[in-house]
């Protein structure tokens, strides 16, 4: 099915990394001149700001150091993770792992994974994306990237996460698609997934979640969905939890997002550990507005105490207020990977690779702070009131989480 006119991208700036030299950048800098830019892909997009030029550099200087860097990481992280991992599945749940391709960078790069819970009353299903991988430095570049589609309805959505979750080559959101079962779309994987699992059985609900990229895929979902008027499939969602997300859109598609969230009664769960570099990507400027966060910040800071904020405090990375308490909590949370066990048991005690990590976060702090443990500590150690909420962060009253 051809998509209509609200489902494809009429307006966009995609930057392209690997075309770029460092006289190149510089010029672009001076002159402002997009459309001329061989490493800038763009439509009805002229000319930009100083300000905005600025960000646009560095966008593209760091994607580059990481495509650099990207062999060894993959190799070491190959190793690495083969090294560590355990594949273990209970028997009570039906799972499916899904390697899904972009189809842009026709890879097999978004990773989703759908658990059905038989033993829940009513049952329940999962759908968790897969997010940053540590060793994986296109996923890092999709966070630091400045990209973006423009929709009618929709707004300014990042290109990465639109394109990681199965934006076409044309530019279009078409409801259907003819794909190779040998070659899965992110979303119209799941979306046929769900529907084949929620069609028997009235009373099944189901959940969104996901950590770093997989949050912004999580809560991109639905949006699509909307794009789509997949009603039936709406309706069944119950909630949206999403760890370390980044920001995925325009105040446009906040707004767009929320109502829709609001529609459906379906309730969205926003947490922020301490501070965790990626909720602070892409950089979110006064007064470019390009990409914000919608819906209250669940926080929780180095002592696992959680507090609702309309936004994450310093809300930016390179923040010059926060340089020195962003080193002292680095240096809080090395020192508290040693307590940890001896406070609350042996679970607790951290392995080599997130000593390393706890390490390197002293020389760039925020690293460490958006590893999936945090999370985990900070949902098993976080006051239990952080989570007694009957209603929604957007889908119902704003007021409902409690602060220690």
């Amino acid at each position: 099915m051809a998509a209509s006119n609200d489902q494809t991208s009429k307006k966009y700036m995609v930057l392209k990394p690997d075309e770029a030299s460092l006289i190149g950048l510089i010029r672009f800098l001076i002159s402002g001149n997009i459309e001329s830019k061989q490493f800038i892909e763009c439509l009805r997009v002229k000319k930009t700001s100083l300000k905005h030029r600025v960000y646009i550099f560095f966008s593209i200087f760091i994607q580059n150091v990481l495509q650099f860097a990207a062999k060894p990481l993959s190799v070491f992280g190959s190793i690495f993770e083969l090294w560590l991992n355990l594949l273990a599945c209970n028997g009570n749940f039906c799972l499916f792992l899904l390697n899904l391709l972009r189809e842009y960078q026709q890879k097999y790069s978004t990773q989703g994974l759908i658990i059905h819970d038989k033993t829940a009353n009513p049952d329940m299903i999962i759908v968790a994306f897969r997010g940053t991988e540590l060793f994986n430095a296109d996923d890092w570049c999709t966070d630091f990237d400045l990209s973006w589609y423009k929709f009618q309805s929709m707004g300014k959505v990042h290109s990465g996460f639109i394109k990681a979750l199965g934006l076409q080559n044309d530019q279009s959101w078409p409801p259907t698609i003819d794909h190779d079962n040998e070659k899965p779309i992110a979303y119209y994987t799941i979306k046929e997934k769900l529907r084949k699992l929620l069609h028997p059985h009235s009373r099944t609900k189901f959940i969104l979640t996901g950590h770093s990229l997989g949050g912004a895929l999580a809560i991109l979902f639905p949006a699509v969905l909307a794009l789509h008027d997949e009603t039936c499939i709406l309706e069944r969602l119950e909630a949206i939890y999403t760890f370390g997300q980044p920001r995925v859109g325009d105040v446009k598609f906040g707004d767009y997002a929320k109502e829709q969230l609001k529609s459906y009664d379906i309730k969205y769960y926003r947490f922020v550990y301490g501070y965790d570099i990626v909720p602070r990507l892409p950089y979110d400027d006064d007064t470019t507005l390009l990409f914000r966060h919608f819906g209250p910040c669940l926080f929780y800071n180095s002592l696992y105490e959680g507090k609702m904020f309309p936004q994450e405090p310093h809300k930016n990375y390179f923040s010059i207020r926060a340089f020195i308490t962003k080193r002292l909590d680095a240096l809080w949370e090395l020192v508290r990977s040693f307590l940890l066990p001896h406070i609350y048991g042996p679970e607790y005690r951290e392995g080599l690779l997130l000593l390393v990590c706890r390490l390197f976060g002293l020389l760039v702090p925020g690293f460490p702070a958006h590893g999936i443990q945090e999370y985990i500590n900070a949902v098993r150690l976080g006051s239990a009131e952080f989570w007694r909420c009957k209603e929604g962060i957007t889908g119902g009253a704003n007021k409902c989480f409690c602060s220690q």
